[in-house]
């Protein structure tokens, strides 16, 4: 995938490639026909970072880094299609249709340097995806408690990826439900805020949630855990390039344990590595100030040696 075509989807006739109204610094683009939800912050010629959210997440999840990362580099971040509010692209997913999505919104952007890409959970992998399509695109990369690195995952994910007993799980979209969820990704509970439930609730009434939950667990995993295959070819050729890396992890993940920090460790021996203790999934929430010191201290080294 890349450029941009007319819109095929649900849509408002807008030209492609143009942003329509959504928030501040963004809003909506038309790529590969899909209407997809983004944010674009900070000056446009200072250096390009790109953050990617996680499964069924949305751009919210960067939401305390626009503000620390603008003032001295071009912030982007995209609602991957069929998560948060952005619509669904046609087709089977994969980590390939999903890599080469976020470089086609990329290239709607006109954002063509080398980026430092900071990638949460899927991600972090859909990061490493990007370097592995097109090496030339990613300078650096910065990977969160990033699918790729084990087999475990939570039972919750391996659940979906059984038919129909994913489809029967998904149905419920009670707040009950989604505080689970939410509090699944947190050590601290405080930070489950009753907006984030709001949010969560939001994102799961987009009409191809489901379907795209779905098949994207189906595709990373089975009921036994994460797949071998694709995280295997995937690694090898990333450390093979031996770029920039820093790997972070939540020493209480309860989605992806930080057990995998080890893995990360072996095959990207040239790695800089960080454990937040007391910590869940999501460290650039639950740590937000020490999470954004190490990715500008990370990404000014990088940038600093040219």
């Amino acid at each position: 995938m890349s450029g941009v075509r007319p819109g095929t989807g649900p849509a408002t006739g807008t030209p492609p490639g143009t942003s329509l109204p959504g928030g501040d610094d963004g809003g909506y683009l038309r790529v590969e026909g899909v209407r997809v939800r983004y944010r674009d912050a900070g000056a446009r010629d200072m250096p390009p970072v790109l953050l990617l959210h996680g499964i069924g997440r949305s751009l919210e999840d960067w939401e305390g880094l626009y503000g620390r990362l603008a003032p001295d580099h071009r912030v982007i971040s995209v609602d991957l299609p069929g998560f948060g509010l952005s619509e669904r692209t046609a087709g089977r997913y994969s980590m390939d249709s999903l890599a080469r999505f976020v470089i086609a919104a990329l290239d709607v952007l006109g954002e063509h340097r080398p980026l430092h890409v900071v990638g949460n959970s899927l991600g972090g992998a859909v990061a490493m995806k990007i370097s592995a399509l097109e090496p030339q695109r990613v300078r650096s990369l910065v990977l969160v408690n990033s699918a790729g690195f084990g087999t475990e995952v939570t039972i919750a994910l391996r659940l979906l990826a059984l038919r129909p007993l994913g489809r029967r799980l998904l149905k419920d979209k009670s707040r009950k439900a989604a505080y689970r969820t939410e509090r699944a990704l947190f050590y601290d509970k405080r930070f489950v805020t009753e907006e984030r439930l709001d949010h969560a609730q939001e994102v799961g009434r987009n009409p191809v949630y489901d379907d795209v939950l779905l098949a994207v667990a189906r595709h990373l995993g089975t009921l036994r855990g994460v797949r071998r295959r694709w995280r295997t070819d995937l690694l090898r050729t990333v450390a093979a390039q031996h770029k920039p890396t820093l790997v972070v992890w939540g020493d209480e993940d309860r989605i992806l344990p930080a057990s995998h920090l080890e893995h990360a460790r072996t095959v990207f021996p040239h790695a800089e590595v960080h454990l937040f203790e007391q910590c869940g999934h999501m460290p650039q929430i639950e740590r937000e100030a020490e999470f954004d010191a190490l990715v500008r201290r990370f990404v000014g080294g990088v940038e600093a040696q040219g």
